[in-house]
Parts: C-alpha cells; structure tokens; sequence
C-alpha cells in the first residue's frame, strides 16, 4: 500500500502515523532506538505491505501488467490503490475526506522531529504539492509513477506503466474493492466505518 492508505490504517496517533510510513525510509534505521508507537507503526506497514503482496486479487492483478512492467506491478498498484481509496472515500468512512486528508497533513508536519532527513523532504513534498489530490486523477497518478521510474537506479521500462492502468482501469478497480474489504476487516481503522 501507498501512502494515503498507510496513513489512514495507522492509529490516529502523529507517531503511529510516522512510523507507518517510515516502512518506506527504515534503511539504516536502529529500530530500537524508534518510540514504542513509531515502532508500533512500522510493524503495522510491513504487516499491511505483507498482507497486500500476499493477497490473492493483488496477485492475479500483477498478472494484467505487461512482461515488461510486472517486475514494478507492485509500485503501480500501490499509487492506483491510494487513487481508489481517495476517489471511492465516501464508500468507506463518514468523515470527511478534506477533514480527514488536511489532519494527516497536519500530523506529517507535526511528525517531522521523529523522521529521518530523506523521509522529511519527502513528506514535506507530500504536504506542499498536495499529492493526495494530484491522485485523485488518474493523469496524477501516472505523473507520480514516471517520477518513480525516473528514480530507479538500473535501466528500466517502467516509464509509461499508466496507459495500462488506464486499459485495465474497471478490472483494477473492482479488484481493488474485493482487495480493500479484506484489508479493513484484518486491519480495522478508526477512519473506515465498520461493516465496510
């Protein structure tokens, strides 16, 4: 999962938030060194990532992606998941989606004492490019991932992976709903309506 789901199956805690999303920074980190509720975070992210990569639907998902593509399948259907989620909130929780997304702003900023340096500029980035709005669209969401191919160290053919998001768009997204109803009621979020 991406960042707005981890952000919303974290406790609503600005440490609980932290350490869910330090799961993509922990290179390097002395994990005993983390606050109990960070700590207690990055355990929550990798179970949730292993919980996804695990998962039948996501698997036979990865499967739709070009032999070319696959090997990033994961990383496309992270950022697409985090699109779903945003677009169909109305779907899972009561709570306003503005209220909602402008408190894990909020609660990044306030985090960024607990944040290593490289997480900091990423998050600050999150924060003032507005990212959770940029993918409520699809053209955002393929915008983020050619960023991402750009980012990988080795040559790759990842760059234009959104034209096949974009041709299985009904399929991904009724996997992502059969996907997401699992995912709550393993990982039930004080965000998310029970019975959802």
């Amino acid at each position: 999962m991406n960042f707005f789901a981890h952000l919303v199956l974290a406790d609503t805690t600005v440490e609980s938030r932290v350490g869910n999303l330090l799961g993509d920074f922990a290179r390097g980190i002395d994990q005993q060194m983390l606050p109990a509720e960070v700590l207690q975070g990055l355990i929550n992210h990798r179970r949730v990532d292993q919980f996804t990569d695990q998962h039948a639907e996501v698997q036979q998902m990865k499967r739709l992606f070009s032999r070319q593509r696959r090997r990033f399948a994961g990383i496309a259907l992270d950022v697409l998941f985090d699109h779903y989620l945003l677009n169909h909130w109305q779907q899972f929780s009561s709570q306003s989606k503005t209220r909602v997304v402008d408190t894990l702003y909020d609660d990044l900023i306030a985090g960024q004492s607990l944040m290593p340096p490289r997480m900091q500029q990423v998050t600050q980035r999150i924060v003032g490019s507005d990212w959770f709005g940029s993918y409520e669209r699809l053209d955002g969401v393929s915008y983020a991932l050619d960023r991402i191919a750009g980012r990988i160290r080795f040559s790759n053919q990842f760059t234009g992976v959104g034209e096949e998001l974009e041709r299985h768009y009904p399929r991904f997204e009724a996997g992502f709903s059969v996907f997401f109803a699992d995912l709550v009621q393993q990982f039930p979020s004080p965000l998310i309506d029970s019975g959802n």
